[in-house]
């Protein structure tokens, strides 16, 4: 089989991208994971599909992690699903929405840039009962469409991301399916900077967008930094999160908003 694709870049997290509108394509686990693969593939965080909408949205969105399993949501990845789907029509839309694992959500198109409108985050948990060796820090949890744990650190430029971001990922208490993890750490009152590990990539990326919400929302409860929060990723962009925190423990009108760009498009053949 020859496969069409895209390649496509947001804040340093990358996807290849494909069009499924027809169902007409069936990759499998491995077939994913191959065209993920850095060596003998495309080389890519995860692998995005546009399939036909079941419940009145504009698309469906398929995420799948660099291993091949399927994950609930990217925030990354939902910007570059919101530039490519925009183009497709051909019309100059700027506003698309989608469904999800996690929920039904939208991107709009800012300039160069693309805003997600996220759904409301949940599980928050604050101080868990969690010990990691070599980290003394306390550990915060909450669902931003896929699970986050979240640590703020003092030292985020020398922190084993890879060890502790493990350590995180495979504990106990996020059994059966694990966490991402992220290390955070506060630049002034509305400025962060973070790393992640991602779940299903099992390594450190240059950006997660989920994790960049994640990290948001938890310094607004441990501060109460107000909206929105700037957060700086290893990938070198700066992006900007939005909310409003309407309870102590509950957010609405969360967004997500930073740069989706296309890098080439190709063939492979399977």
């Amino acid at each position: 089989m020859t496969l069409h694709f895209h390649k496509m870049n947001g804040a340093g997290n990358d996807f290849v991208v494909i069009d499924n509108r027809k169902l007409e394509i069936n990759l499998s686990r491995a077939q994913i994971a191959f065209l993920c693969d850095r060596q003998r593939g495309i080389g890519a965080d995860g692998l995005l599909a546009v399939e036909p909408a079941e419940k009145g949205a504009d698309y469906k969105f398929r995420y799948y992690n660099a291993d091949g399993g399927e994950a609930e949501m990217c925030g990354n990845g939902a910007r570059c699903f919101g530039k490519y789907t925009a183009r497709l029509t051909g019309d100059g839309t700027r506003t698309v929405s989608f469904e999800t694992i996690a929920g039904r959500l939208s991107a709009e198109l800012i300039g160069t840039n693309v805003r997600i409108a996220m759904s409301d985050p949940f599980g928050l948990e604050l101080n868990a009962d969690i010990h990691i060796d070599g980290l003394n820090e306390a550990v915060h949890a909450v669902n931003t469409g896929v699970p986050h744990a979240v640590v703020f650190v003092d030292d985020l430029e020398n922190l084993d991301v890879t060890r502790h971001g493990a350590a995180l990922r495979y504990h106990d208490h996020f059994a059966p399916n694990g966490t991402n993890a992220n290390f955070a750490k506060v630049i002034d009152a509305n400025h962060i900077a973070i790393r992640t590990y991602e779940r299903g990539v099992e390594g450190e990326t240059l950006a997660c967008g989920t994790g960049m919400v994640a990290c948001a929302l938890i310094h607004h409860l441990l501060t109460q930094a107000a909206s929105p929060v700037q957060v700086d990723v290893e990938g070198g962009e700066t992006l900007e999160i939005g909310f409003d925190n309407y309870e102590s423990d509950s957010f609405c009108d969360v967004t997500l908003t930073g740069p989706a760009d296309f890098v080439f498009e190709g063939d492979i053949t399977l």
